[in-house]
């Protein structure tokens, strides 16, 4: 796979199969039923969304170049899945659910990294404006941190995002009740962790 302008990756054409017997109806069949989405589709659905994709993994990691891996990995995984995307309109939802995944991989190996390493303190312009909004920032990591995956992943896709409950749902894999709650719950505990009032 070679690059292409603007980053996208090229893909080769699937090499024409050689012929063979007829296939039975059965195999037919089969084969309507396991075509899954089109290599072009999905190249399309990347390219038309790889700024969004992007933009989410970057709600869930801190750096441009692992969003950029973690993205392009996404598209890597759907392409050797697309048979398994009955669906082509959920070509979209796939990679969207990759995105996230292949994040929480990420952020388990970061934590791992974290808790080996001390990290040091970024430098800062200003003294005053640096430390104020860095125990801001602080806060709000260790309230996101503290609460439950489901419910970290449900705010960052609602709020940072700008998903609707339903794509949520859809990107995640579990019903509307379950955004609902998770996000209810999440705010709940936010606010108690950060001291807001209810």
């Amino acid at each position: 796979m070679s690059g292409a302008p603007g980053g996208m990756p090229v893909i080769a054409p699937m090499p024409a199969a050689r012929p063979a017997r007829i296939p039975s109806q059965r195999e037919n069949a089969e084969e309507t039923t396991a075509a899954g989405t089109t290599v072009d589709h999905l190249t399309e659905t990347y390219r038309a969304h790889y700024r969004s994709l992007l933009g989410l993994a970057a709600l869930l990691l801190d750096d441009t170049a692992s969003c950029e891996d973690v993205v392009q990995e996404a598209f890597i995984r759907v392409h050797s899945a697309r048979k398994r995307v009955r669906d082509p309109e959920k070509t979209l939802a796939y990679l969207r659910q990759t995105v996230v995944n292949l994040s929480r991989s990420a952020l388990r190996r970061r934590i791992l990294g974290l808790k080996l390493l001390s990290k040091p303190m970024p430098d800062m312009a200003s003294a005053e404006e640096g430390a104020y909004d860095q125990l801001e920032r602080d806060s709000l990591i260790r309230a996101m941190k503290g609460l439950q995956r489901r419910q970290r992943e449900v705010l960052v896709l609602r709020y940072f995002a700008d998903m609707t409950e339903a794509q949520v749902a859809e990107t995640l894999g579990i019903s509307l009740g379950s955004v609902k709650a998770y996000g209810s719950r999440g705010i709940a505990a936010l606010r108690i962790a950060m001291g807001a009032p209810a």
